[in-house]
């Protein structure tokens, strides 16, 4: 009789465990773009186009639209592994690259990809209130710029502080360099322009969690350039922004800089109850 009920009780136990693993689904190269846009833009067919990683059997998640680096000239878009199996929902998203467009155009880019999510994560199961965008280097860059200079989505018709919080990794936070290099600004000469997210500095930004590597190790500048940016968006009012300089890695700093993502997700989303 023992051994009866304890089969029972192992059985509907391994039946629960089931029933609670979350399975995930990939959907690749779907156009963020109307077809209208994409027929008048061979270039937006071709590049703006966005891959989707969510859990099949949960309700309600949480998204993180990510952005690759490559310096706004290079890189395709990816589903970080180390976001994988996390509960979560990742958008990994393609965009024009220099010199095939100049800027604005990749801003406005990754602010139609953010747009697109914002519309559309519903159909899928996700919450439109636990969007979190994100992306390495010139991903970080472009997460700051649609965050912080509310003109981009605002096109679109989403208001920037909707997005959940901005956890850009090793982001340009002045002009990006390619952009000076597009304007004949010699690379090492610091700008800050309507392009630099520093000039966009304000008290009513979504929260935000700047990751950069160590000072002596980054690119030339990049933990200062955030540091400035973290200072003067307190100066400014703002109530939530943190910077972590992760000791020991350089520019390539995204491996250690995940767990930390995944912590302030965690964070923001138990504040948000």
């Amino acid at each position: 009789m023992i051994r009866n009920i304890t089969l029972f009780l192992f059985i509907a136990l391994s039946t629960s465990l089931v029933a609670q693993e979350i399975g995930y689904e990939t959907i690749s190269d779907i156009p963020y773009y109307a077809e209208e846009v994409r027929r008048q833009d061979s270039y937006i067919g071709e590049r703006c186009l966005l891959d989707i990683y969510y859990p099949v059997n949960k309700k309600d998640f949480t998204t993180v639209v990510w952005f690759h680096g490559g310096g706004l000239t290079g890189g395709n878009k990816e589903l970080p592994e180390a976001l994988k199996n996390k509960g979560l929902c990742i958008v990994g998203v393609n965009y024009r690259l220099a010199p095939g467009v100049k800027a604005p155009a990749y801003i406005e880019d990754a602010a139609a990809a953010v747009a697109w999510v914002f519309k559309n994560i519903g159909r899928y199961g996700g919450d439109s209130s636990r969007i979190f965008v994100s992306g390495h280097s010139a991903g970080g860059y472009l997460s700051m710029m649609i965050g912080l200079d509310k003109q981009y989505l605002a096109v679109h018709g989403i208001d920037a502080d909707s997005i959940a919080g901005l956890i850009p990794f090793s982001g340009q936070a002045i002009t990006h360099f390619t952009i000076r290099k597009e304007n004949d600004i010699d690379d090492k000469q610091p700008v800050i322009d309507k392009y630099a997210p520093l000039f966009h500095v304000r008290s009513d930004a979504p929260p935000m969690l700047l990751i950069t590597g160590d000072r002596e190790l980054e690119m030339l500048g990049r933990y200062e350039e955030n540091a400035y940016l973290a200072r003067m968006m307190k100066v400014a009012g703002h109530q939530d922004t943190r910077l972590l300089e992760l000791q020991g890695y350089g520019h390539d700093m995204a491996y250690p800089a995940f767990p930390l993502m995944l912590n302030e997700i965690t964070r923001l989303n138990r504040e948000k109850k």
